[in-house]
């Protein structure tokens, strides 16, 4: 029996187009604050690839830190995105479309209505915040948050859809060495 490869070729070309996608997505949308398409992206990844997700995911955040310089900024990042990817992995596999075309825009709007929250304890822990001025730091970023999280329920509305014809192009000739 041969022994199938940990990634196939079309996984390690969507590993590719990912990241860059996203990347480029957040590149057009950085006026916007913090409106956004990588959680929509992140959500699709884990649906469709589940753990080795993480891949593409952690190849998105290397880019993001060669494009915008790796600073403290992006060390949140490290685990910010690794939150929502656990978040996806909870929902059950075989979820109706029904129930899926609400919890997927749901779960994206947490993860973005608690995205300062989230990247609060980097931010203590690397300006020295105490107590009092990570709350303060984080009330201060619920405008932003806020829009952050109707954002992402808006782009998590894009999931289901794109989750379909994504799993069409993934299963295309089953019969293909490549295919997962």
């Amino acid at each position: 029996m041969k022994k199938r490869p940990f990634l196939t070729l079309r996984e390690l070309v969507l590993f590719g187009i990912f990241p860059a996608v996203i990347c480029t997505a957040q590149i057009i949308t950085a006026a916007l604050p913090n409106i956004h398409l990588t959680g929509m992206f992140l959500m699709l990844m884990t649906r469709l690839f589940r753990t080795k997700a993480l891949i593409p995911l952690y190849v998105y955040v290397f880019l993001m830190g060669l494009i915008n310089g790796f600073n403290v900024w992006w060390i949140p990042y490290l685990y910010v995105w690794t939150v929502l990817w656990g978040l996806t992995m909870l929902i059950p596999k075989k979820i109706p479309d029904k129930w899926a075309a609400i919890v997927y825009p749901v779960v994206c709007a947490l993860h973005g209505f608690a995205y300062g929250l989230l990247y609060a304890p980097a931010q203590a822990l690397l300006f020295g915040y105490n107590f009092e001025q990570t709350i303060a730091w984080i009330l201060s970023g619920i405008p932003f948050d806020a829009l952050h999280g109707v954002g992402n329920f808006v782009a998590g509305m894009l999931i289901l859809p794109l989750l379909k014809a994504l799993q069409r192009f993934t299963e295309a000739n089953p019969k293909s060495p490549t295919s997962p």
